[in-house]
């Protein structure tokens, strides 16, 4: 049952503080340790233009993630990946729900400062470094923030340019780093608290592929030495290279969850069918939507063609019909394959 919103952030405080602990009730019926516990979470704004509704950026979700373990959290722009993040990571109040990190509750402004000194964000693009210190002066910086002692600094600092291999560029001002190099040390800077939970938002958005394959080695490589990760990503290839579960949000809701195979298993029993073209073929897609013939369709421009996945229940039976409507526009390939999760997730989107 969905919890009413609060009319002061105290009777929220009491009211969760009454209710049995989560992280004890999800592991009492799971027998696992738990990072991270939400119930019904949500998050709504008041709009600035008069008599309009409350928006729910998040409405309801709930979810457990398990310590050690890659979590995604997909969805298009404005499905309130960036909004979970932020209530998840103390930077955003929950309107109402419940919701544990690390056994504290996020409510509680009382474990704010202590979640706070466990965890850490990463969030895409430049901001939040330093430009005019060096890549070793920033860490040094953020090491005196969270209070780590002098001793340890450098041994820290040195650990930390060398798992991100920026080593041989400690000593260069940050202004003059590759967008690449600037993302490798905003994650060292992330770890330099020793998180128990690293929340990643797009880490990887806008690098080159080289690049961002370095980036999910890294990740990969935390995942391994214990640390949590809860990510989020547009790339639906990261998802399933890095994720052991995840989420899929439209509108603020969920609407997949599970592992890659879960979420491609909802789909079972739909086809794929895989056209490239020389023309762009949007129109000719757009007016078989309209048919009825199409569910789902989607067409990207790659390597100078025009690549259409077509998602449906009876390709098989349709083919002759797709590829008649597809062959103005200079067909190269047409073919039929298994659903991958990239399928899935534009389906549980557009349904969503």
């Amino acid at each position: 049952m969905r919890c009413p919103p609060a009319s002061r952030p105290s009777d929220t405080v009491r009211r969760i503080q009454n209710r049995f602990n989560l992280n004890e009730r999800f592991a009492a019926v799971t027998g696992m340790e738990y990072a991270i516990v939400a119930e019904d979470l949500t998050r709504t704004y008041k709009s600035f233009v008069p008599g309009s509704p409350v928006k729910a950026a998040v409405d309801g979700i709930s979810l457990a993630v398990r310590r050690g373990e890659i979590y995604g959290i997909l969805g298009p722009n404005g499905a309130g990946k960036t909004t979970t993040i932020k209530m998840l990571s103390t930077l955003l109040t929950p309107t109402s729900g419940l919701a544990e990190v690390l056994g504290l509750n996020v409510y509680d402004k009382k474990n704010i400062r202590t979640l706070r000194k466990r965890i850490n964000v990463v969030s895409g693009g430049e901001r939040g470094l330093y430009y005019r210190l060096s890549g070793r002066q920033n860490l040094e910086f953020f090491a005196e923030l969270y209070g780590i002692p002098k001793k340890e600094q450098k041994t820290r600092i040195d650990e930390l340019l060398s798992l991100v291999e920026l080593t041989e560029a400690a000593d260069i001002k940050v202004e003059n780093y590759s967008r690449g190099m600037k993302q490798r040390i905003h994650i060292a800077r992330s770890l330099i608290n020793s998180p128990e939970i690293l929340f990643l938002d797009e880490p990887t958005i806008g690098l080159d592929p080289e690049i961002s394959q370095g980036i999910r080695s890294l990740i990969k490589k935390l995942s391994d030495g214990g640390t949590t990760i809860i990510l989020t990503t547009h790339y639906m290839f990261e998802a399933e290279e890095l994720c052991d579960n995840m989420i899929i949000l439209s509108h603020g809701t969920i609407v997949g969850k599970g592992t890659v195979e879960d979420i491609k298993s909802t789909i079972s029993g739909v086809s794929s069918m895989r056209i490239v073209t020389e023309k762009d073929p949007s129109d000719a897609a757009a007016v078989m939507i309209c048919q009825k013939k199409l569910d789902v369709s989607t067409s990207r421009l790659l390597n100078e063609k025009y690549l259409t996945k077509i998602i449906m229940n009876n390709a098989e039976e349709e083919f002759a019909v797709i590829e008649e409507s597809f062959r103005p526009y200079k067909i190269i390939s047409i073919g039929v394959e298994e659903p991958t999760l990239e399928d899935a997730y534009l389906t549980l989107v557009s349904e969503g």
